[in-house]
């Protein structure tokens, strides 16, 4: 599942193409995605104009002038394809690295720029939805959504306030939606290894002076990842069909059994099993 970086990395490659455009023609191949599309979705968009495009958390979020916003999460393989007069190109997320396969060509944007952004989503696990724009945030999918982690609200105060008391790991705790949106697996493992927090502490121990590390680690992984075009896997390519670098500068993650990379930690890197997902850590410098 892509993480911040790569749905941001994602929203930077079709802004150019999507933002402050009109849309003139709009097609749906099939009725759903994961969930089925809204009535009246190809009607609703059809010579809308988008709005600069927004995220939050793992959503990219383009506003209509006609009062709705389109709210689009890409799943596990869901990609787009950009045609603007040059060579294709497959705006930053979840791509195969392989070309993609007409068949899974499910949405199809045109704009009177003359610009075609189709969707196309393998295993269709992504999915599109029209909200209202003016109770976007008290919408089910973003009202219990926490603070942006690269944002003013998140910092220690806010992470004291929430893991008060809460005996679950601290890892568990930061993968929560609720807690700070956005986050995922590996860049909660990069973060805590950088911060020198365990993963299987439990969140109520950590002091504040610690919650203050983990917020600028947490600020500073998210940065460099977005910096660097996400991370590849699997699934993940970029806008322009290039892959993310960021795994080349993992310092724990999938790295189980290396040296841990912190300096005179004479650690190795171990790797467990936390809700389902696993886990990668130094349980030297880490406690």
């Amino acid at each position: 599942m892509p993480e911040l970086p790569e749905v941001e990395t994602i929203r930077l490659g079709l802004a150019p193409h999507l933002a402050g455009a009109r849309l003139v023609r709009v097609v749906a191949r099939r009725p759903d995605l994961r969930f089925p599309l809204p009535e009246g979705f190809v009607q609703r968009l059809t010579g809308a104009r988008v709005g600069d495009l927004g995220r939050r958390g793992k959503y990219i979020l383009a506003p209509l002038d006609r009062g709705d916003t389109l709210v689009m999460h890409l799943g596990m393989t869901g990609r787009f394809v950009v045609e603007a007069g040059g060579p294709p190109e497959a705006p930053g997320q979840t791509a195969l690295a392989a070309p993609a396969d007409p068949k899974h060509a499910h949405i199809i944007f045109e704009t009177e720029a003359g610009v075609s952004l189709t969707y196309f989503d393998a295993r269709r696990f992504g999915f599109m939805d029209l909200v209202a724009t003016d109770v976007l945030g008290s919408h089910p999918r973003f009202a219990r959504m926490g603070p942006e982690p690269l944002g003013d609200s998140f910092d220690a105060g806010h992470l004291a306030r929430a893991i008060a008391g809460r005996r679950q790991c601290a890892k568990t705790l930061l993968l929560d939606q609720s807690l700070v949106a956005g986050l995922g697996n590996i860049y909660v493992c990069e973060a805590l290894h950088r911060a020198r927090i365990s993963p299987v502490k439990p969140a109520g121990e950590v002091g504040l002076p610690a919650l203050a590390v983990l917020v600028s680690a947490v600020r500073e992984v998210l940065a460099a990842a977005i910096v660097a075009g996400g991370s590849t896997l699997r699934d993940y390519a970029s806008v322009d069909g290039t892959t993310g670098y960021f795994q080349h500068d993992f310092r724990v993650y999938g790295r189980e059994g290396e040296a841990c990379p912190t300096k005179r930690c004479q650690g190795i890197v171990a790797r467990t099993v936390q809700a389902g997902r696993s886990t990668f850590y130094c349980p030297v410098c880490q406690t």
